[in-house]
């Protein structure tokens, strides 16, 4: 207790469960461990039931639309300011969730066949302008090193010494990392793809639109021109509406939905591996299990079940990531007594906790003095 009885900051920080660090030994239990708790049936999919959320998603978008190009353009002016924001924010929200319902199908989560998955995926991901095949074998790539500083293929932390002078100049200030924060939010998908801005360091130029990046074995490059030719069809589908109405058109009824849905991309998967309670590992210390733990559940409120519980059960998807999205939460309240303080869940409001992770979360690096070396954590002082 500080002087007058009042708690110092250290002893604030002490009381405080964002403070308290996720265990970073090795974990007493097995993966078998874990899936042994979890009821079989959740490992069971049915391309029936797959089928009828993707369809809720698409009805609930073509209602949407119905409404941004039959509706919303007779209402008088005031209340059309009003209804296109919240067009925005309906259809992004739903858009987003057909983006998840794609990324599952890459996980083969969707069905039990993986010709219809990849099928579905690619129709999914295409008309939302991401690459299936491409993204989903890097996104392979990250499951399967996640938390690891050589290896993991996205999110990798800067260490001090790594920071670009340019960013220790931006963050040292608020309003700088109010701007990186806000710049990494609305740019920060697309960038990934075309130039691996925030990706693994490779020896060349690396991108997910080019069959010959260095991200991709030879065998994968048929399925990147796939993913490719996927992509070309969107813009030409595009032109020819725009052409019929106007780009203005094609940007209020499709363009802002897709800009959210890349924005909600970011924010979501950003969260997930970003806070002060988790590790990362250099090569002397990184195991599989110990990284896929490197990870937090987040509450996205009533946009969890909008989003197919993506953000509310991702460590369950790093452990398991073909359970389908309607069997996770059963899975996760299963492995929560196994994982014990292993399990990581952050219920604070979304937008507090991306200000909070972009303020205290800026490289990352070892305790000074203690062992092992090869465990880091965030730190935020420039």
């Amino acid at each position: 207790m500080g002087a007058g009885g009042r708690n110092t900051a250290e002893e604030k920080k002490a009381q405080d469960p964002y403070y308290r660090r996720a265990p970073s030994d090795r974990p007493p239990f097995t993966l078998a461990d874990l899936k042994n708790a979890i009821p079989p049936h959740c490992f069971h999919h049915s391309a029936i039931r797959s089928f009828s959320y993707l369809a809720r998603d698409l009805v609930a978008a073509s209602a949407l639309f119905y409404l941004a190009i039959a509706i919303i353009p007779l209402l008088p002016v005031p209340l059309r300011l009003l209804a296109w924001p919240l067009y925005w924010f309906a259809q992004g929200n739903v858009f987003t969730g057909v983006w998840v319902i794609a990324h599952e199908c890459g996980h083969q989560a969707f069905s039990d066949y993986g010709g219809l998955n990849d099928a579905v995926g690619w129709v999914l991901h295409s008309s939302l302008l991401v690459p299936y095949f491409s993204w989903k074998h890097s996104h392979r790539r990250h499951h399967a090193n996640t938390g690891s500083m050589d290896t993991d293929e996205v999110y990798i932390p800067k260490s001090r010494s790594t920071l670009p002078w340019y960013l220790k100049l931006l963050l040292k200030s608020l309003p700088g990392r109010f701007l990186y924060m806000v710049l990494s939010l609305a740019f920060g998908w697309p960038a990934y793809l075309a130039f691996n801005i925030s990706g693994r360091t490779y020896p060349r130029w690396a991108s997910h639109f080019d069959p010959y990046s260095p991200i991709y074995s030879r065998r994968k490059r048929v399925e990147i021109l796939l993913s490719d030719v996927g992509l070309l069809g969107m813009p030409y589908a595009l032109f020819r509406l725009a052409r019929t109405h106007s780009w203005g058109w094609v940007a209020s009824v499709y363009g802002v939905p897709v800009f959210y849905v890349n924005v909600m991309v970011v924010l979501i998967t950003l969260l997930h591996h970003t806070h002060l309670a988790l590790p990362h590992y250099d090569s002397s210390e990184w195991e599989w299990l110990r990284g896929a733990l490197s990870t937090v559940d987040r509450d996205f409120g009533f946009l969890n079940g909008v989003f197919h519980h993506v953000a509310d059960t991702h460590v369950l998807h790093h452990l398991f990531s073909t359970v389908p999205h309607y069997h996770a939460l059963e899975a996760t309240q299963a492995i929560k007594p196994v994982l014990g303080d292993y399990y990581q869940s952050d219920a604070t409001h979304v937008l507090r906790a991306i200000w909070r992770e972009a303020t205290n979360c800026i490289y990352v690096e070892p305790d000074e003095g203690g062992k092992p070396k090869g465990i880091l954590w965030y730190r935020n002082k420039i």
